[in-house]
């Protein structure tokens, strides 16, 4: 008996971990492009001789350089016009960004930014912040789409905004930089609209929610409205994006369902607006990701959390009003544009908090697939091992009662011949 149960419990055992590594390695399928990062440097104006070339005030040119084995990922984070990340991947350890900065502070010369050689180039995408919508949801809709123009007031266009100094934000260690800006209204006087940046050398997640998936092809960037008075009393925000591409934009927004909540509660979808060949099964080229949901508080609970949606992509006729954008890519780009709304049905208006935030992960290759976390991956286990466990048990347990020996019952003392019994 006991030689069977421990053989049984072997059984379960390694059912379990067949169930864990089977588990692991399917929700890992999506990571289809891995690099290894040497090391990750931030670089603030690269070039620029501010003796020669003094550089207005709010403008500012991040530089990251995130160095492989055999390639480098340069991201560049500009406040010149419109603020923008550029993405740019090349083949070579030694790439380099160059900068002419009297062309480049002219906002309308193209090649005045440059990543050589390049012909080490492999991929380049940049996405730009370009307005921030504002409108009156008298009836309570949060569907910007289908509002009569008399609902908006005049966006707030993020290219006239006056940019902070990234100088005095930048975080060489952490690998962060923090880029705010307001508009000359009244309604930005104790205002701001802030990205904030990071880099990442290897995999992880942020503390605060949503607690995005990133690893070392991606960067991530912040968005927090805070303090801006709306308005009118019933005020809610969109943000418009734009995309641009050197080869294939970032065209369709994918959406991704998932049975794990534990990183972003009660959040169980991700979208992702990826690059790929018109047409092809090749994988993504990159991406900016997200999970749709915004937040009312810098430090939120479960009920400050807020719905967020977006339109689909469209193309845009001409480039976005960014210097960086112009001074990189110049001439007939493609660009795609798309707006991100905050709020659903019954939310709180803006000015209940007066604070809005919403978190874009922009990266190379395919992006991030979230990993079943440990706790769902044990429950996963038990739920699945402990009714095989019973099965197996109970199955031995019929088995040996089967073949266990019958012990003989009571036999009667037959008479011997010709013995009489006496009553």
């Amino acid at each position: 008996m006991a030689a069977e149960i421990l053989y049984t419990i072997h059984v379960y055992v390694l059912f379990l971990l067949f169930t864990v590594r089977f588990s692991s390695s399917f929700i890992r399928n999506g990571d289809n492009y891995r690099r290894n990062v040497s090391w990750v440097s931030l670089e603030l104006n690269p070039g620029l001789n501010s003796l020669l070339t003094p550089l207005p005030p709010g403008v500012g040119l991040l530089h990251v350089r995130a160095v492989g084995k055999n390639n480098t990922l340069h991201y560049l984070l500009c406040s010149q016009g419109a603020p923008a990340l550029l993405l740019v991947h090349t083949s070579s350890i030694s790439s380099k960004v160059e900068v002419d900065w009297p062309a480049f502070l002219m906002q309308n010369t193209t090649g005045s930014l440059k990543v050589t050689p390049e012909s080490s180039v492999l991929y380049s995408n940049a996405l730009v912040f370009t307005r921030l919508w504002e409108y009156d949801d008298v009836n309570d809709t949060a569907d910007p789409e289908h509002l009569p123009p008399s609902s908006f007031f005049q966006p707030y266009e993020l290219q006239n905004f006056t940019w902070g100094d990234l100088n005095k934000t930048l975080d060489p260690t952490g690998h962060t930089a923090l880029l705010c800006g307001r508009d000359a209204s009244e309604s930005f006087s104790n205002g701001s609209l802030c990205l904030k940046f990071s880099a990442f050398d290897v995999e992880g997640r942020d503390q605060g929610w949503p607690s995005l998936l990133h690893n070392a092809n991606s960067s991530q960037l912040r968005v927090g409205l805070d303090g801006v008075a709306p308005r009118s009393n019933r005020s809610r925000f969109s943000i418009e994006l734009q995309a641009v591409g050197d080869t294939q934009p970032m065209s369709r927004v994918d959406m991704l369902q998932s049975i794990d909540d534990e990183y972003t509660p009660s959040i169980f979808k991700v979208s992702q607006w990826v690059s790929s060949p018109v047409n092809s099964t090749s994988p993504v080229l990159g991406y900016a990701q997200w999970k749709p949901v915004a937040y009312r508080r810098p430090s939120p609970v479960f009920e400050d959390a807020t719905p967020c949606r977006h339109s689909a992509p469209v193309p845009v006729a001409q480039l976005p009003p960014s210097g960086l954008v112009r001074a990189y890519f110049g001439g007939e780009h493609q660009t795609t544009g798309l707006n991100m709304t905050f709020s659903i049905t019954g939310d709180p208006f803006y000015n209940t908090t007066n604070y809005l935030s919403w978190t874009v992960l922009v990266g190379l290759g395919s992006p991030p697939v979230d990993l079943f976390s440990p706790l769902v991956l044990v429950i996963m286990v038990v739920g699945l091992g402990t009714p095989m466990l019973i099965i197996l048990l109970g199955g031995v347990c019929v088995c040996v009662r089967k073949n266990r020996p019958q012990t003989q019952g009571y036999e009667p003392i037959h008479a011997k011949p010709g013995y009489v019994s006496h009553l």
